[in-house]
């Protein structure tokens, strides 16, 4: 090994028995994601110490490897929206050691450092090698950014305008919950992806801050802003367009940005005759959602909620594997996994959650949809699985909790505020955060137990990120770091 000069991600399982560790390392450009990651295990190299520890506390490392595994310094990562594994999971189901994050906190407590973010975004925070990274833009859309901070310090070391747009379609009444920087980015070690919807997709470079590539010619009218986050799949970077006019996934080349693949929605509108405004101007054709990609019968799927249709894609390819069809559109919320089922939230109108069987072929909307669930059913934030039972925040400050496996609704009550961030679930807490600054943590269970709130000065559109012991909370106006002071 006295030869090898290059950069590997390493990553580090601990177990609550600190006697020993695993070290898995992966050259970077190989597939990291969860599902991909399974596939391709020929092209890990295991490091074994004279002790193994339990699966996944996964902590992404950047390194120089130069005859060994000298120089070193790990770097926990939250490398898109909702997590490592795209679902509000901080840690694995399996793990039982707590990362220590706070409980509490307020503006005068367990607060690290408070970092202003300029103009506008809802994108949620990445997090890795000591870098945090959002997006945002001016008010009026004319203007986009990336903007990397040291996670340490909280200190802006790159502001970037990546994109400019002399005439964007006003938000209209869309400005209430959404802007031009919504879409969340994705982070891996030496690069991070920004996307703005139609208006441009970039990749940087992040020693530097320069642009690598970028693609701004992707049409989309999206009709008040773009919402759909990216997500990493192998070489794969995957973006979600579904407009007022087209409505197709894309996959781009990480490398170089171009198209791998493109795939239309299949879905018949049939809406020529509807009557109605939003008809005629195709907000029922829109969705705000962004995919999850698991495994089915050991191949990879992504789950996609669109516009009057959920969908099952080969992410390899884009080939539709399978579709059911609901009456509703401008679904957001991410879909959840469990047990073979996916849970879908169909959009604005109707308010439901579906559980549809994973593993169909083609039109499965009529013998594929296990339960339908429409009690105070939130429309914006994620749901949360977590042991069997999926926890979803409402708009009208309610959260719900239902089986999974049957759809019956535990308990539903009205804790306050109203909710567009999805949840987190870690160190056996809940963290939910409103509109208002608000942060409820419950207890996972069958019955409410609230065990603390917080509250700080702005409210949260954007969904939390995780490192460590320390929260990355974005507010209107501000990103923070939280974390209780090391004793």
């Amino acid at each position: 090994m006295s030869d090898l000069r290059v950069i590997f991600r390493i990553y580090v399982r601990t177990d609550s028995d600190t006697t020993g560790f695993r070290l898995n390392i992966d050259r970077i450009g190989f597939p990291y994601h969860p599902v991909a990651m399974s596939h391709h295990k020929n092209e890990r190299i295991s490091v074994k110490t004279s002790f193994y520890m339990r699966r996944f506390k996964m902590l992404s490392v950047t390194g120089l490897l130069i005859g060994g595994l000298g120089g070193v310094v790990a770097r926990a990562d939250w490398p898109e929206f909702r997590g490592p594994t795209g679902d509000g999971h901080v840690q694995a189901s399996d793990v039982t050691k707590p990362l220590g994050l706070p409980l509490q906190w307020s503006e005068t407590n367990n607060i690290k450092w408070k970092t202003e973010i300029p103009y506008h975004g809802w994108s949620a925070p990445v997090v890795m090698g000591g870098q945090v990274w959002v997006t945002t833009a001016t008010e009026d859309g004319h203007d986009f950014f990336a903007i990397g901070l040291d996670s340490e310090s909280g200190k802006v070391i790159f502001n970037e305008k990546v994109f400019h747009s002399d005439a964007p379609e006003p938000l209209g009444n869309g400005a209430s919950m959404n802007c031009y920087a919504t879409p969340s980015p994705v982070i891996e070690p030496g690069r991070v992806y920004v996307h703005f919807g139609s208006f441009g997709t970039a990749c940087l470079d992040t020693s530097t801050g320069k642009t690598l590539w970028k693609r701004d010619d992707l049409r989309c009218r999206h009709y008040r802003g773009p919402s759909s986050s990216l997500i990493s799949f192998e070489n794969l970077l995957i973006l979600t367009f579904d407009g007022a006019d087209l409505h197709y996934l894309v996959a781009l080349d990480k490398k170089t940005g171009e198209t791998v693949w493109k795939t239309d929605r299949s879905v018949a509108w049939n809406d020529e005759n509807v009557p109605g405004q939003m008809a005629r101007d195709g907000d029922q054709r829109k969705a705000h959602s962004t995919p999850l990609i698991v495994t089915v019968s050991g191949k990879p799927l992504m789950l996609s909620a669109g516009a009057k249709a959920a969908y099952g894609y080969d992410p390899r390819t884009g080939h539709e594997i399978w579709m059911a069809q609901y009456p509703d559109f401008s679904s957001a919320p991410r879909p959840v996994f469990d047990n073979g089922l996916a849970f879908f939230v169909t959009g604005l109108s109707k308010k439901e959650m579906w559980a549809v069987k994973a593993d169909g072929h083609g039109d499965v909307s009529d013998t594929a949809v296990v339960w339908k669930a429409k009690t105070h059913i939130g429309v914006y934030g994620s749901p949360l699985l977590v042991d069997g039972l999926i926890y979803t925040p409402a708009a009208e400050s309610f959260i719900t909790c239902l089986e999974a496996a049957t759809g019956q609704t535990v308990w539903s009550e009205r804790v306050g505020g109203k909710y567009a961030a999805s949840p987190v679930y870690a160190d056996g807490r809940m963290y939910f955060f409103d509109q208002q600054g608000t942060t409820t943590v419950l207890k996972p269970g069958r019955t409410l137990e609230v065990l603390a709130t917080n509250k700080l000065d702005d409210g949260f559109m954007a969904s939390p990120a995780v490192s460590g012991k320390a929260f990355f909370l974005r507010t209107r106006t501000h990103l923070y770091r939280v974390e209780s002071p090391a004793t």
